[in-house]
């Protein structure tokens, strides 16, 4: 790999505190990066090889950061809002755009961070060229409540936040508490995600795998309804993260994708 190719660490500048981010630069330097919003318990070490992989599926750019509280990003100074998902895309984005130089932009979000780029994509509607979703979510089902609870009891066991802490160090606690105390409160059982993501302007692919364990094809179905060009494509045989489980058909469907929409 030359140098120009190589991973480049950065730090994103906050009011509440420093956010880490990585970039893969791409063949194609003038094209729009792909910016990579992580899931409930993720960051940028969690997406392992496939930021790169993509970087090389598609030519371009790719950047993945760690939202404030998870992974290297300094910690999150007390609660999430229910209203996370939207203050991320208006609080947190254009900070990072800001700092990175990030003009036009293709959001690609997994899990709670697909929420999290469909939010970004109807805030800058000029500025976001294509939106994808891996796994994510569009309102709260009982089947997205269940799943959460029983990871949430899989994690009390002797030894089983060990998991968290290599990733997210001394955070590792208050990452899960964020994901399951908000999912499961009576206060965020009304969100959905058409009440903050409008008829969305730019492309749209939904992924979803037909064996996600946090929600049925439900949820991809309402989330293409949100653009008018958009692709759904439902995973056979695939579970909550598919760019993990089986990441070339994954990395094949989104370029195949933003090739086809230049």
């Amino acid at each position: 790999m030359t140098d120009s190719l190589r991973p480049q660490d950065q730090w994103i500048a906050t009011p509440g505190g420093r956010l880490f981010a990585r970039r893969w630069p791409g063949a194609n330097a003038v094209a729009a990066p792909i910016v990579l919003f992580h899931d409930s318990l993720g960051c940028v070490e969690l997406w392992r090889d496939f930021p790169e992989r993509l970087a090389a599926a598609t030519g371009r750019t790719v950047i993945a950061y760690d939202r404030l509280g998870f992974g290297r990003s300094d910690a999150h100074p007390g609660l999430l809002s229910t209203r996370f998902i939207g203050e991320e895309a208006a609080q947190f984005f254009p900070l990072l755009c800001e700092q990175l130089g990030i003009d036009d932009f293709i959001a690609f979000g997994h899990s709670v961070g697909g929420a999290m780029a469909a939010h970004c994509a109807a805030l800058f509607p000029q500025r976001c060229q294509a939106l994808v979703t891996e796994s994510a979510q569009a309102f709260v089902e009982q089947r997205t409540r269940d799943g959460i609870a029983q990871a949430r009891n899989e994690f009390a066991k002797p030894g089983q936040l060990d998991r968290l802490v290599r990733y997210h160090g001394d955070k590792a606690a208050w990452v899960l508490a964020a994901w399951a105390e908000t999912w499961l409160s009576d206060a965020f059982a009304p969100w959905t995600l058409a009440a903050g993501s409008p008829q969305l302007e730019c492309p749209l692919l939904v992924l979803h795998g037909s064996e996600d364990e946090y929600g049925s094809s439900r949820h991809p179905q309402l989330i293409a309804e949100l653009a008018a060009d958009a692709e759904m494509l439902i995973l056979p045989q695939l579970h909550h993260v598919p760019h993990r489980e089986q990441p070339e058909t994954v990395l094949a469907a989104v370029a195949r994708f933003l090739a086809a929409r230049g």
